[in-house]
């Protein structure tokens, strides 16, 4: 089983998670203490088959920031540990997903090369006490920790929330295909220096 269980205390946040790549996100566990992010977090676990129980005590009195960029960091650090090997994973994948008028590109390689590229550009400054500009700190501290190269480009978009979701669904979507197994190469590393 590709799992992975992750505790970090900081003098700002207490984050715990366990995850399992190979679930189907149906029964997830998500209590971050950011209302959004864990609307956020739900979809991305249900578009990405990635169950996971989740839980943040964070400093939000002073602001979100903490607690978004601490769960992003340990998230990718569980999303790592349970890759594995990453023997078999087919390694790469994208996709452009439409949210209503919103349309977002997302592409994944799980290189072992850290990397976040974005042009996300959000109508508003919050969704209710959401600061959007949260939505690319945890991307990059996600694939920072996680060992990703991420991409996502926002092609369309009006409404900060249609596309705050399209990010998340999308990156969901974008994971799901990059960490499954293609029984071809199941004993082979995705590349060919052997190794990522």
């Amino acid at each position: 089983m590709r799992t992975a269980d992750m505790h970090r205390v900081t003098a700002e946040t207490d984050v715990t998670i366990w995850l399992d790549l190979d679930g189907d996100g149906s029964v997830s566990k998500i209590a971050t203490g950011v209302g959004f992010l864990d609307h956020m977090l739900t979809l991305f676990s249900r578009h990405s088959g990635i169950q996971m129980n989740l839980s943040c005590k964070g400093d939000t009195w002073v602001d979100d920031h903490h607690s978004v960029e601490d769960i992003g960091i340990t998230l990718g650090q569980a999303f790592l540990s349970a890759l594995g090997t990453k023997q078999g994973i087919r390694r790469y994948a994208s996709l452009t997903l439409p949210m209503d008028e919103a349309l977002v590109l997302v592409a994944v390689d799980i290189s072992g090369r850290s990397g976040c590229y974005t042009d996300v550009t959000f109508p508003s400054e919050k969704i209710g006490s959401f600061d959007t500009e949260l939505v690319v700190e945890f991307l990059r501290a996600f694939a920072a920790n996680a060992g990703l190269t991420l991409h996502v480009r926002e092609l369309a978009g009006e409404n900060s929330h249609h596309i705050a979701e399209a990010v998340f669904k999308g990156l969901g979507h974008a994971l799901r295909e990059a960490v499954s197994l293609d029984q071809r190469f199941a004993d082979q590393i995705p590349s060919t220096k052997g190794v990522l």
